[in-house]
């Protein structure tokens, strides 16, 4: 007994038909052929949108520039998600109904590096206890210190 596959037929009749005929094979090929599905690669979700899905308030530096003519002048660049903003208007950044988000993260984030400056002064004042400071009261919560 004598197995012949498809192709081998394929071969065979086509010899015997003619190589001006394959097309007519090929053709009947791809109708019987199963395309394979197409590979479709998931967006990589960001941190910020990972956290929204666990339903996490979310904020990042995702930038920071120093100016290099002068070390002390810089910018960060943040991110953050709706719900880190909800936060921030419930806590009291929001001062007028129609301030954008990046207004309401803005004031949070210089609210957090006064802190840091406080806290360091604070510390200054801790270690040297002989320095002389003077130090005024501005009002809205502000001193100036000399």
């Amino acid at each position: 007994m004598v197995i012949i596959t498809a192709q081998d037929y394929m071969l065979i009749f086509g010899a015997i038909v003619g190589a001006s005929n394959m097309g007519l094979f090929d053709d009947i090929e791809k109708k019987f052929k199963t395309e394979q599905p197409k590979k479709t690669t998931a967006k990589k979700k960001s941190p910020a949108d990972l956290a929204t899905d666990k339903g996490e308030p979310y904020v990042n530096i995702i930038k920071m520039d120093v100016n290099p003519e002068n070390i002390a002048d810089g910018a960060f660049e943040l991110e953050w998600n709706d719900l880190f903003v909800a936060r921030l208007i419930k806590a009291g950044y929001q001062m007028k109904p129609n301030d954008k988000d990046a207004d309401i993260v803005d004031r949070w984030f210089q609210t957090v590096c006064r802190n840091v400056v406080m806290e360091t002064w604070e510390q200054e004042q801790a270690m040297n206890p002989g320095m002389k400071t003077n130090k005024r009261d501005l009002g809205g919560g502000k001193s100036e210190i000399s």
